[in-house]
């Protein structure tokens, strides 16, 4: 059964608002978590290619040609194997609705040419493979019952006659072409009863979900010259967003490594107060008014949560759970050999000052592009930033949540003279009571820092902390959050430092570990959402032309649907968790930023 690891970027991504699944080129889905983004895997292929599980459709056919494909602007995902013997296509989507309100896999193999044999195995491994099942045949299929109270139950419906093998559901089978089978794999429930005709509901649940799709991406307002990248993008973060809570997660995957056979391998299944304010400014961008207000809500009940001194968290569960400790599955091989594979992840202990700033500007630009802020919601923000006006001098671990030990980072003290310069805006336009006098007074002498702690003489730049020579990409924020103009000569400079030092052709490394040890080994890749902050850079300071020719290239290095994961390897290889969105958030913020400039352009 085993497959052998596919390269990251020979995935898709199917999903339901509630979870999502990985489909691989080869027609096996090896990634899967179940019944939410956040619970245990019940197929990780991905992550140990020998225990991890599977659920493949495979035609038998020899030296096939690969090739997958989105159907337009939706999230149904075909997988097309080109051969001697004839064209295969399976097509893979979850339904939005369904019968038991828990997800659905919904599979159809079909031979659009020739006659072609196919095999199934469905080999489900519960709770990251650690814990057995007992499967049962039906008169329609196979229950897998996990042997654990607390693990639901999954069963598998097909027309198509399943055998038992090795505790598996296996089955071969021929079609002709233009025939079909499906398979729907989802929770066993004794309420649930069997559809009368199971391929008439597969073509139902495919006509609703193509729908569904088309309907949401039709909202978007941007009609700008990467209209099919931005959609996509605009399509995964939907994808990654919880319809329950209206979190977004910062990707669907744990375990994928940012260099192979590396120890940086981190769980992505949560949300990120960062992610999640740049994730609103796309989203009112695109005119997603309703993702951005759910995800507002989502923000304001973490603000009513927040710590006894008025602080955040860096990240939350997706239902806003706190305790996220992180654990080593050492049973499963990883990626590849890239130990250890983690679930949990522990930063969300430390201490990260950029996320206020982010937080608050998404609040303002809500407030400004959306809807009006509560004042409820006002009495929390005031609290944090005077939580922030007593703690901005703190050392942290940034952005980048390093695990070398804190330091005093640029990008951080940044973002809190943005927190609390967004306040001050906000409490001026909605007339909201504030400590103004004294938040103006912390701004200040926060502008005074920036220059006398980070800004170095000799390299004529912003370097990434206190004491420092090395520059970080965080920094490509300063004219982005309005800090400096993007035409002042002391961010040119640094602009132009940050290329001689970061940047390869369009891609940008966030920082440069053997200048700026992390505390971690090994080295890694050029970091997505740089690059396209690189570019907006860019394209902020006036090299529009420029700023284009690398946007093009970047979107190059998409995989053939579209999709990103965090980071490119030295042969352009997927690195880190996949798909990323706040590589897709930066994509669509580039994207709209220099279409309106271009336009400005031809307009003057």
């Amino acid at each position: 059964m085993a497959n052998g690891y596919l390269p990251i970027e020979n995935y898709g991504a199917i999903g339901d608002l509630r979870t999502a699944a990985l489909i691989g080129i080869n027609g096996s889905i090896d990634f899967f978590c179940f019944p939410r983004f956040d619970s245990p895997s019940v197929f990780q292929a991905l992550l140990d290619d020998e225990k991890g599980g599977r659920f493949a459709i495979t035609p038998l056919v020899g030296d096939a040609r690969h090739r997958q494909l989105y159907l337009f602007d939706s999230n149904i995902l075909l997988s097309r194997f080109l051969a001697n013997e004839g064209v295969a296509e399976i097509s893979d989507l979850m339904p939005l609705e369904t019968a038991t309100g828990t997800p659905q896999i919904v599979r159809r193999a079909k031979t659009v040419r020739g006659e072609i044999r196919y095999r199934m195995v469905c080999a489900p491994r519960f709770d990251h493979a650690r814990v057995p099942h007992r499967i049962s045949m039906t008169d329609d299929g196979a229950v897998f019952t996990p042997e654990h109270p607390q693990l639901p139950a999954l069963r598998l419906r097909s027309r198509v006659p399943l055998r038992v093998q090795n505790g598996d559901a296996v089955a071969e089978f021929t079609l002709g072409a233009g025939q079909t089978a499906a398979f729907v794999l989802g929770e066993a429930r004794q309420d649930d009863p069997p559809p009368a005709d199971l391929n008439a509901y597969v073509s139902q649940a495919f006509k609703a979900t193509l729908n569904y799709w088309r309907n949401w991406v039709g909202r978007s307002h941007y009609r700008g010259r990467w209209r099919e990248m931005v959609n996509r993008s605009a399509l995964l973060l939907k994808l990654l967003t919880s319809r329950e809570f209206g979190s977004i997660v910062a990707a669907p995957t744990f375990g994928l490594p940012e260099v192979v056979g590396g120890e940086r391998n981190w769980d992505y299944r949560f949300t990120w107060i960062r992610d999640a304010s740049f994730t609103i400014y796309a989203l009112l961008r695109l005119g997603y008014t309703e993702e951005a207000a759910a995800f507002m809500g989502w923000i304001e009940d973490r603000c009513q949560d927040a710590n006894p001194d008025g602080s955040l968290q860096t990240l939350y569960g997706i239902d806003g759970r706190r305790d996220l400790d992180e654990r080593i599955l050492p049973h499963l091989a990883g990626y590849r050999g890239s130990q250890p594979v983690r679930v949990g992840n522990d930063a969300y202990r430390q201490l990260q000052l950029d996320i206020y700033g982010e937080l608050m500007d998404s609040v303002y630009l809500y407030d400004k592009l959306g809807s009006p802020v509560s004042s409820v919601l006002w009495e929390a923000l005031v609290r944090l930033i005077d939580w922030v006006c007593d703690n901005w001098r703190r050392p942290d671990e940034g952005i980048w949540e390093i695990r070398g030990g804190a330091k005093e980072l640029c990008e951080s003290r940044l973002m809190c003279w943005v927190a609390v310069d967004r306040a001050m805006r906000l409490a001026r336009r909605r007339s909201f009571p504030a400590p103004v006098a004294r938040w103006h007074e912390v701004r200040d002498e926060i502008y005074r820092s920036m220059f006398a702690d980070f800004w170095n003489a000799e390299r004529q730049a912003f370097v990434q902390h206190k004491g420092a020579t090395a520059l970080g990409a965080g920094n490509l924020l300063i004219p982005l959050m309005l800090f400096l103009s993007p035409t002042d000569p002391r961010w040119l400079s640094t602009l132009r430092a940050i290329k001689e030092d970061l940047v390869d052709d369009s891609l940008v490394y966030r920082y440069r570990i053997e200048q700026a040890p992390d505390g971690l080994r090994g080295h890694e890749g050029t970091f997505n959402v740089c690059s396209f902050w690189y570019i907006e850079a860019l394209s902020h300071s006036g090299d529009v032309r420029r700023a284009r020719l690398l946007f093009e290239k970047n979107i190059g290095y998409a995989n053939e649907l579209g999709l990103f994961s965090e980071q490119l390897g030295q042969r352009g290889e997927h690195l880190g968790n996949f798909p990323q969105a706040l590589t897709h958030i930066g994509l669509i913020s580039a994207a709209y930023d220099l279409d309106r400039r271009i336009e400005a352009a031809g307009r003057r």
